[in-house]
């Protein structure tokens, strides 16, 4: 059980899914991890205990930072935690490996939240506000040969990010799909999901699908 300071997204569906796409890699002491909006850093507990060698956890919020540093405490391992925006502080680095289940629901507006619990989901009209910075940024961030893992609803426009990533040389597929029963924020949303076209009226399922690209 992870330890998570209130407001910090608890692992889901998701989460559960990447991790185990995660596990598939080959991850050894000398592998460098980079964990992008990490919440409570299941994915970066998950990196470590699979034998990376040097993980890197960052989120913008402070609480998850905290809940972060207490939860590889708790399990003995090392983790480099940065509170910031996604890659500003990593720039200069390089990774064999970055993983990231970034906020990816589409919201009622395109301002993303800066606060409260709704910055773990919110992510602007189209829910690509993190998406397209990742697809953007993540890419310089790897090693030739280094591997992206990205997590996202498939209301979120899955054949863009392929796109986004094949554009910049990257060698992409999907590496796991799964169907589940929408979360509270999509509940609420289901009349403006099917306004605009998203989802079916009434309907209470929907995709979740984890990408690797690869440099």
């Amino acid at each position: 059980m992870l330890l998570r300071l209130p407001g910090v997204y608890r692992p889901q569906h998701d989460t559960q899914l990447l991790a185990g796409v995660l596990a598939a890699e080959p991850l050894g002491p000398h592998s460098r991890v980079l964990d992008l909006c990490a919440g409570t850093g299941a994915l970066s507990v998950a990196a470590a205990a699979a034998g990376a060698g040097r993980v890197t956890a960052v989120d913008v919020s402070r609480r998850a930072a905290i809940s972060i540093r207490l939860n590889a405490l708790a399990r003995g391992h090392r983790i480099r935690v940065i509170h910031g925006d996604l890659t500003e502080h990593v720039r200069e680095d390089r990774f064999d490996l970055v993983v990231s289940n970034p906020p990816y629901v589409p919201a009622p507006l395109d301002t993303v939240p800066d606060r409260g619990p709704a910055r773990a989901w919110d992510a602007g009209q189209n829910g690509r506000a993190l998406l397209d910075r990742i697809c953007l940024q993540a890419p310089d961030l790897l090693v030739d040969g280094g591997i992206l893992l990205l997590a996202q609803s498939g209301l979120s426009g899955v054949e863009k990010t392929l796109t986004m990533l094949e554009v910049q040389n990257m060698t992409v597929d999907v590496a796991a799909t799964a169907v589940i029963p929408f979360g509270p924020a999509l509940v609420e949303r289901r009349e403006m999901l099917a306004r605009r076209g998203l989802t079916q009226v009434g309907q209470t399922l929907g995709g979740i699908v984890v990408i690797r690209a690869v440099r």
